[in-house]
């Protein structure tokens, strides 16, 4: 066992967020010799033909060759493949498609805000929760969609079996914006001071619990805007501190890549990525994406809680430890015991990051009732709300 050096790093900060360091990694050209099972390298990224990927893939052992290939790209190279052809029967796509806009229209018409993770509210047609939404509304077309091999090879090669799915739709219209560069789910959804929280382990653990994709509704010349990349980018230890800095954020407006992308294909990446959608400056393409995050299956733990019970029995308990004087970290101990301190995963038409990122937790609840001194009924009706806010 190799001893602990003086340079192991296990607390990060933005002082480690050096951009010459960056650039070192994300300025090296990806080989095409590293990548045997694609058809060609463009920008950076590897492109995939995914009926050849089919065929190589037809026995055991060509199976885990060409999973072995994608771990690698999405681990240790540029962080992002092309799939070109990943669903390749355009009717699939385009009931899947007429599905995800009946929603949107029905969205719409009933007036319900939607709120965005990078973007400004109300720029794009979003449909959160679509996975399940379409499945209950038209299984047919859920069924002939997920299933797809594609998917499925992808998402065990990162995630290994047990993997759960879920979907947003994204449609930016001619004239929207681009997102704000970000890394994504997990870390990427905390704020400065909260992902600095986390030790350097954790922040190299989050990635792999999560695979970020994107399935083409539609063809999508750059001039719609497709999503904008920066490979090799993953690999930056530090990168879920350096997003937000002016000095990263302008080198990535400045170094960015981006594929034009066919119906029917479908982009994955590690989603440590630095990435952002990209403007849409076309006259009338209204650029539809399926938007999957596949989960790892070790992201729960092993007892099922009822935590909203456990802070309504604790909560007198706190306010009057509090009134006796305990200190401040007394009772955030004792809070992280009692509460879920995550806010995720929960029903983002209900509960949706209007005004940040993430919807406040149930421990961010409780340490709000502790601190304006709540009723017991208080906190039990606002606990409950933010359940029922979760509720698929």
């Amino acid at each position: 066992m190799s001893p602990i050096t003086a340079t192991t790093r296990t607390w990060l900060t933005e002082a480690d967020c050096d951009l010459d360091a960056f650039r070192a990694l994300v300025e090296r050209p990806t080989d095409l010799a590293d990548h045997p099972s694609a058809e060609r390298v463009e920008q950076n990224v590897p492109l995939y033909d995914s009926s050849r990927l089919r065929a190589l893939a037809a026995t055991a052992e060509g199976r885990r060759r060409v999973q072995g290939e994608l771990v690698a790209t999405l681990l240790d190279g540029p962080g992002i493949v092309v799939l070109k052809g990943a669903f390749p029967d355009g009717a699939v796509v385009d009931r899947a498609s007429d599905a995800f806009r009946a929603l949107i229209e029905e969205e719409r018409a009933s007036g319900a805000g939607r709120g965005d993770h990078f973007a400004e509210p109300g720029a794009n047609d979003r449909v959160w929760n679509a996975l399940d939404k379409m499945a209950v509304r038209t299984p047919e077309a859920f069924a002939d969609y997920y299933a797809n091999d594609i998917l499925e090879l992808v998402s065990e090669a990162w995630l290994g079996p047990a993997y759960q799915v879920t979907s947003q739709v994204n449609v930016v219209n001619p004239g929207g914006a681009a997102q704000s560069v970000h890394r994504d789910y997990h870390l990427g959804f905390l704020s400065q001071e909260q992902a600095a929280a986390y030790p350097a382990h954790v922040h190299r653990l989050s990635p792999v619990l999560t695979l970020q994709g994107a399935v083409a509704h539609c063809d999508m010349p750059v001039e719609s805007g497709p999503t904008l990349y920066l490979p090799h980018s993953q690999k930056f230890e530090p990168g879920y501190l350096a997003w937000r800095l002016p000095r990263f954020v302008e080198y990535f407006d400045a170094h960015h890549i981006q594929l034009p992308l066919e119906k029917g294909d479908a982009a994955f990446f590690n989603p440590a990525l630095f990435h952002a959608a990209g403007h849409n400056r076309s006259a009338g393409i209204r650029r539809m994406a399926n938007l999957l995050q596949v989960s790892s299956a070790f992201g729960r733990a092993m007892e099922t809680v009822d935590r909203e019970a456990m802070a309504n029995a604790v909560f007198p308990v706190l306010l009057r430890r509090k009134a006796e004087g305990v200190s401040a970290d007394w009772l955030r101990r004792v809070i992280a015991a009692t509460a879920e301190g995550y806010p995720f995963p929960t029903n983002l038409d209900l509960d949706p990051p209007v005004e940040g990122l993430a919807p406040p937790s149930q421990a961010d609840i409780l340490h709000r009732a502790v601190t304006e001194d709540w009723t017991p009924e208080q906190l039990r009706t606002g606990l409950r709300a933010a359940a029922e806010r979760r509720r698929s």
